[in-house]
């Protein structure tokens, strides 16, 4: 049965709207966690968009081994992660321009820095994990830097759900979902840790979460995004038995 971790960094979006101090993403974690999450997750990017410096130290004390801490491989999020050891730090690409994460980093392009940044959270105590597309060849270079996680980055496959109808029994949709397959089963050959993230919502969860050797899914929008409606605890309760119904071979409506 995988494992759900909730990004909250929409609830700091929404407070950062107004450079106010609510709503407080310490309190959304605390909900999330009563909710049934597992984790904690949060990026800190470069122009500090959404989730703050401050944010980060507080979950740190608070969520010991539960914060996982999506990271820029910069020196800057290198030092802040042995800073506050989460229990995984995972690089990811970064850019600006982007409204979010646009895809898995290009570990084949920047293979000797991601070893550096991996040697060097390792050494500092810090499990570290790579954000990448379901490519062989980016599984490969990430086994060879040392990574012991492996997200795969689930977007293409949501998007194949949602341009096809929201069905997952869509040829296109199935055809991404047999690439996610593919990469887990890679990753795990290369005895590393199998997760998987990225737009995932309430309709497209199930058949990745019921993958085969999945051990974390990593969701925020679409949770955060439910609980404007429902209250966050509610909504991630109800992600919870999406993934665990999926898990068990039976169908959680959505």
């Amino acid at each position: 049965m995988a494992l759900l971790c909730v990004n909250i960094d929409h609830v700091a979006t929404v407070r950062q709207a107004r450079r106010t101090y609510e709503p407080c993403p310490i309190a959304a974690a605390h909900q999330a966690m009563a909710g049934g999450s597992h984790g904690i997750t949060v990026h800190l990017r470069e122009d500090r968009r959404h989730i703050q410096d401050a944010d980060v130290l507080r979950l740190a004390e608070e969520f010991r081994g539960k914060l996982n801490f999506e990271m820029a491989a910069t020196d800057e999020m290198v030092s802040m992660a042995l800073r506050i050891k989460p229990v995984m730090a995972m690089l990811v690409p970064e850019g600006r321009h982007e409204v979010t994460t646009e895809g898995g980093l290009d570990v084949l392009s920047q293979e000797s820095r991601v070893h550096e940044v991996i040697a060097r959270l390792a050494a500092g105590g810090v499990r570290a994990s790579i954000f990448i597309d379901a490519v062989p060849a980016q599984i490969e270079a990430a086994h060879r830097c040392g990574a012991s996680v492996c997200e795969v980055h689930t977007g293409p496959w949501a998007h194949a759900v949602h341009g096809n109808g929201d069905r997952c029994d869509a040829p296109a949709a199935l055809a991404e979902l047999a690439k996610v397959r593919a990469a887990g089963e890679a990753i795990r050959a290369h005895g590393m840790q199998f997760n998987a993230g990225h737009a995932l919502n309430y309709v497209n969860v199930g058949p990745v979460a019921a993958l085969p050797g999945l051990n974390e899914l990593h969701i925020g929008h679409a949770i955060v995004s439910e609980a404007v409606f429902t209250g966050l605890r509610s909504a991630v309760a109800r992600m919870r038995a999406c993934i665990d119904g999926a898990a068990a071979g039976v169908h959680s409506p959505a």
